[in-house]
């Protein structure tokens, strides 16, 4: 097999270490041409230590000597800033791991897509804030788009067949996060530490708060309408708090093809890093003997507004998605700063959705113009929650 030539994007955070993890097992069948970190210099400067890309890049313009401090005596080129995070992006390669998160990822994904060779995303904003303009750029350059979403990654799988036209539903499986069994006013009184605390999964700030709020399964519901061309009424929502099933599919027939594994991020990532070929990883084996059984029941829209959100919002169209993801980011960063409560997180989301209501985004520029437009009506909202 031949050498498989990679960049990574963000691989200083959850997904992009854990990325390279599994490569350090498979370096003989990997190269990995560029590195593109957040803030950590220690850590991209170790990662590019071991594996000598060509060119390592860190996000923050102010870090470049320190960068250039940690490399010393390596030769090992290295940059910093946004046009540089582009630029490594942009470099012809066979596969991408695109993990940078929010809305910060969008250009460097779209650099990467227009080379016409694999995306690996991690990063939801892709399709969710720029569906329709990245969809048409993949088109454009015969990119393929693999999904690292475990839940995505596993509707992928259970669509292996390619009978695509025979779907009736597909089901995103939800841990149903830290407060799944809270009422409305318990959750009304949480606190950022608990709902930090995701009783399955490990991973960042932001998003283990999207998943106390379920709003990363908003975000996946327009995520997968877009990635598999369903409408918002083919696909359902099941909370399953064991976090043994990914992801199944409904066929026309009456067959149910389920994608199970333990909670580990390393099955998805591997999955795209091979595919289509399988690649053995460390992650724990499934004992369904030990896990004894696998319930599921229906989340509340109630107890949980951000799923009535991705509904209206996939109804919605045009800009929506954009909007709802940009605020949502303000609100969660405000409650992380206590600025705000719980509860408050879905509620100024919706507020800034009936503001802006379903503006056209026909390019990059007003997709980036519509979210910074977003973000300032949810600072606005957040602001005004916290006096």
């Amino acid at each position: 097999m031949a050498v498989k030539q990679l960049t990574i994007l963000g691989s200083t955070g959850s997904v992009g270490t854990q990325t390279i993890d599994i490569l350090a097992e498979n370096q003989q069948d990997y190269h990995v041409c560029a590195l593109v970190g957040g803030r950590n210099v220690a850590l991209i400067a170790e990662q590019a230590k071991r594996f000598r890309p060509t060119i390592t890049v860190i996000s923050e313009d102010s870090l470049l000597d320190d960068l250039r401090a940690a490399l010393h005596g390596t030769g090992l080129a290295c940059a910093a800033g946004r046009a540089a995070v582009i630029e490594a992006a942009g470099r012809k390669v066979d596969w991408t791991m695109c993990a940078i998160t929010g809305v910060a990822g969008l250009e460097p994904t779209l650099a990467a897509v227009r080379n016409g060779g694999t995306i690996a995303f991690a990063n939801k904003e892709a399709l969710v804030s720029a569906g329709d303009v990245m969809l048409d750029a993949v088109a454009a350059a015969g990119a393929t788009l693999l999904p690292v979403d475990s839940e995505h990654n596993a509707i992928m799988q259970a669509l292996a067949d390619g009978n695509e036209k025979s779907v009736d539903k597909i089901i995103l499986t939800a841990s149903g996060g830290p407060f799944r069994n809270h009422s409305l006013e318990e959750m009304r009184s949480v606190t950022p530490e608990a709902a930090l605390r995701h009783p399955v999964w490990s991973m960042g700030a932001k998003i283990s708060i999207d998943s106390a709020t379920m709003m990363n399964k908003c975000l996946e519901v327009i995520e997968a309408a877009r990635l598999f061309s369903l409408t918002s009424s083919q696909i359902e929502v099941l909370i399953h708090p064991q976090s043994v099933i990914h992801g199944m599919v409904c066929y026309a027939d009456g067959s149910v093809i389920a994608q199970l594994g333990t909670p580990d991020m390393r099955i998805p990532i591997a999955h795209t890093l091979a595919w289509p070929q399988r690649l053995a990883t460390k992650a724990p084996r499934l004992d369904l003997a030990a896990v004894a059984s696998l319930t599921f029941f229906t989340p509340d829209e109630a107890q949980f507004p951000a799923l009535r959100l991705a509904r209206e919002v996939l109804a919605a169209g045009a800009g929506a998605p954009a909007v709802l993801n940009a605020a949502n980011e303000i609100a969660v960063a405000a409650f992380l700063a206590r600025k705000i409560g719980f509860l408050d997180i879905a509620a100024i989301v919706e507020n800034v959705l009936q503001e802006f209501g379903t503006p056209p985004i026909p390019d990059l520029a007003a997709v980036l113009a519509l979210d910074e437009a977003a973000r300032a009506a949810a600072n606005r909202l957040t602001t005004a929650k916290a006096a």
